[in-house]
């Protein structure tokens, strides 16, 4: 690999490591926003199901708008509104501003992660599959450490650290990648002619609108109902209607030409459908523990910031070391034996959970996070291989989009777990019953994992 092609790698790299970065730093941040702006964990939540549900609806968005206006201005225009985003929101003036800016970070750092694959697929030639290996340990990475760096500087510099440490990967990033990104072939004139109309069925605008708006509607009345103890008739109007754009929303992707979820293909490969739901779960399991622990071991066990994020190191490294001997594991004998073993792991973690006691050391939550960070090492490349075996190649770009959803709806409905257990006061008991319903998931898992074998 020459030298511009590793220069154009890391200023991929640097700009994709960002969305990963933010969404695991955050972890460590929740108690420490908990007490800045007076708010329980159901309230504070917001701030993860904001990014996610932003991620999850422009990440495919702007994969096909790259298509049309270039990955190069895509990518660039990412780091800038990343940048502003990061540089703004530790400024909020309160917690809803801090969530729109949090949306917006997470809508600039999506624009680099839906094209820095492609950029590198297409103008890097020599050794593509090292290449497109390295970018996921960007990826990964960021998301192994994320905790760690953010615990660290949660405890020197308080919570505007988080947000401030994106400036200067962001610059480097831009700067890089302004140089080293080959210019976008001219854009096709019909694609500036078009009107409202063509684009809004082009990126299926009527579909986002529905599926936002439903899960939001459907998170804002469950989670306003466990804040308030008790469901009033504003909560079952809002859980109402999010079930009814849901329904229009099911109905919607059926019937368009260019589904922004293509329901179609799970009909039609009900394979993919089971890969998607394993996928959800063992997203749903992990990112349980990934912000669940953090704030337990900070309110309950009053565990400093830094030293938390040091306890949390061992998922994120346990993850990437299972990774390559996961890879080399399932070529060999391919992904159904993995995803077994990844299943009981999580198992054994989740039991663990349960035997926790408010006189057990802190480090014996090891145990659980080791447990769930070799899985979740096994799950992404298990799981992708599975979804490779089962998809015809004309259709793996959307079989790929559809998994990346379902990883996003995994991870709200870890928050949205987490909120309604242990939402106003998190507690030793409430990490048990966490760790129960845990348990019966991985063993759901389990049994599906079996039926593969």
């Amino acid at each position: 690999m020459n030298t511009r092609s590793k220069m154009l790698m890391i200023s991929v790299g640097l700009g994709i490591l960002l969305n990963p970065l933010n969404s695991s730093m955050i972890a460590v941040a929740i108690a420490r926003l908990q007490q800045v702006y007076q708010l329980d964990y159901t309230e504070v939540s917001w701030i993860i199901f904001a990014f996610y549900i932003a991620s999850a609806v422009a990440q495919p968005v702007m994969g096909r708008a790259s298509d049309m206006f270039g990955r190069r201005k895509i990518f660039l225009a990412g780091l800038v509104v990343a940048f502003f985003a990061s540089m703004l929101a530790p400024l909020s003036p309160g917690f809803g501003w801090l969530i729109v800016l949090r949306i917006v970070q997470s809508v600039g750092t999506s624009m680099m992660i839906s094209v820095g694959m492609a950029i590198v697929r297409i103008h890097i030639a020599e050794r593509q599959a090292a290449a497109l290996s390295v970018l996921s340990i960007f990826m990964s990475g960021a998301s192994a450490v994320g905790p760690f760096i953010g615990g660290l500087l949660i405890h020197r510099w308080d919570w505007q650290a988080i947000f401030y440490v994106n400036l200067p990967f962001a610059a480097a990033s831009f700067l890089l990648a302004r140089k080293m990104i080959p210019l976008d072939a001219p854009a096709s004139a019909a694609a500036g002619r078009r009107s409202f109309r063509e684009w809004s069925g082009i990126l299926d605008l009527s579909g986002i609108a529905l599926f936002a708006g439903g899960l939001v509607a459907l998170l804002t009345g469950i989670l306003s109902a466990k804040s308030s103890g008790h469901f009033t008739l504003i909560n079952v109007l809002l859980i109402v209607s999010g079930l009814v754009l849901t329904g229009v929303f099911a109905r919607h992707e059926l019937r368009t030409e260019r589904p922004f979820l293509p329901l179609r293909t799970f009909a039609k490969y009900p394979a993919i459908l089971s890969v998607n739901l394993q996928f959800m779960l063992v997203n749903l399991l992990f990112y349980t523990l990934f912000f669940g622990l953090p704030s337990y071991l900070q309110t309950v066990r009053q565990v400093s910031e830094y030293d938390t994020g040091i306890l949390m190191l061992s998922l994120g490294l346990c993850s990437l070391l299972a990774a390559p001997v996961a890879g080399q594991w399932i070529e060999r004998s391919g992904p159904k034996p993995a995803l077994f073993v990844s299943a009981l792991l999580m198992t054994a973690g989740s039991v663990w959970l349960i035997t926790l006691n408010a006189n057990a050391p802190v480090g014996s939550v090891c145990v659980a996070l080791a447990a769930f960070g070799i899985s979740n090492g096994l799950n992404s490349v298990g799981l992708q291989a599975a979804l490779f075996q089962c998809s015809p190649k004309e259709i793996i770009g959307v079989a790929s989009g559809v998994f990346n959803t379902s990883r996003y709806l995994g991870t709200i409905l870890s928050s949205l777990l987490i909120s309604l257990i242990m939402g106003n006061e998190f507690s030793t008991a409430g990490l048990q019953v966490l760790g129960m319903i845990l348990t019966v998931i991985s063993l759901f898992l389990v049994f599906m994992s079996r039926r593969r074998l």
